[in-house]
């Protein structure tokens, strides 16, 4: 290796750790995590849904959001945890730490009343987490939550902002012979509603996220991006007995397949995100991101 390259990849080295020092133990974990470049995949930047951090984040932002960017990721999308600060104070912490946020989770109860916060976050999504299990029991259900993501698609329109909703497997139920799934893609308005499609929860499903984004990839703004453990098997409900999680790239999903397919329908965000990690989260997403830049060379 010629002396000069060298030299740069040591000063890029001390340049991350001493941004990861800034008065947290978090930074000390990625700061020993060797490898990590802050580039872009394919002209596609690498996001993170915090919620991944949630056992960690609120006991030090400014911390976390460091660790984060010296990983590599360039963006994050927020969670309803996170809005306990104002939108301005949240979108400052994010800049300085050198991320953006181009999207923004919220709660179906307050949805509505959160997309001025999401506007001044300076975020271009705002994406529901999910209609609540309570008001998704039939067909009609869906109906009326369709309707109303069409309701808050406009509102979001009015503000500048692209309104999306995010899947779990529960919306893969039927209901007389269309999924929930299927009731909210159809009855939404094409070219105001997006779909956050969260690819492991479509696998965990017994769907196929290849065959979802043929089928749908006009309507996919962003991915979310986690891995399955070989060993799952699909079920339809939320619990212990769907939580089969684990780093993108150390499962069964085929990713190569996937993040080729979402390039044909230029699917522009992608999130890691994983709802449960057996490692402390920062080194999982360390993981996620190794792998993924590799896939997507």
């Amino acid at each position: 290796m010629p002396p000069q390259t060298k030299n740069k990849e040591m000063e890029e080295k001390m340049l991350n750790r001493r941004e990861c020092l800034k008065g947290s133990a978090v930074g000390l974990l990625t700061a020993a995590l060797p490898g990590l470049r802050a580039e872009t995949a394919n002209g596609r930047a690498l996001g993170v849904q915090l919620y991944t951090l949630r056992t960690i984040i609120d006991k030090d932002l400014h911390g976390t959001l460091a660790a984060v960017r010296a990983i590599g990721y360039r963006q994050v999308e927020t969670y309803v945890a996170e809005y306990a600060m104002g939108a301005r104070e949240l979108r400052k912490a994010i800049e300085d730490a050198g991320l953006a946020v181009p999207s923004a989770h919220f709660g179906y109860i307050d949805f509505e009343a959160r997309l001025d916060y999401c506007a001044e976050l300076g975020a271009e999504c705002a994406v529901c987490s999910m209609v609540p299990l309570n008001l998704a029991r039939s067909g009609d259900d869906y109906k009326r939550a369709a309707a109303q993501y069409n309701r808050w698609a406009e509102a979001a329109q009015k503000r500048g902002l692209r309104f999306g909703f995010h899947n779990h497997n529960v919306e893969f139920v039927s209901y007389d012979g269309r999924t929930g799934l299927e009731i909210l893609l159809a009855e939404t308005d094409p070219a105001r509603v997006g779909w956050q499609m969260d690819c492991y929860w479509v696998a965990q499903a017994g769907s196929d996220p290849v065959e979802m984004l043929r089928l749908h990839g006009s309507r996919v703004q962003s991915l979310h991006v986690k891995d399955r453990r070989p060993e799952a098997t699909p079920t339809l409900t939320l619990g212990p007995e769907s939580a089969f999680f684990s780093e993108v790239g150390t499962g069964s999903m085929n990713w190569t397949a996937i993040l080729a397919e979402a390039e044909k329908h230029h699917v522009r965000y992608l999130f890691v995100e994983q709802d449960q990690t057996q490692r402390p989260p920062l080194e999982s997403l360390a993981i996620s991101y190794r792998n993924l830049r590799r896939l997507l060379k």
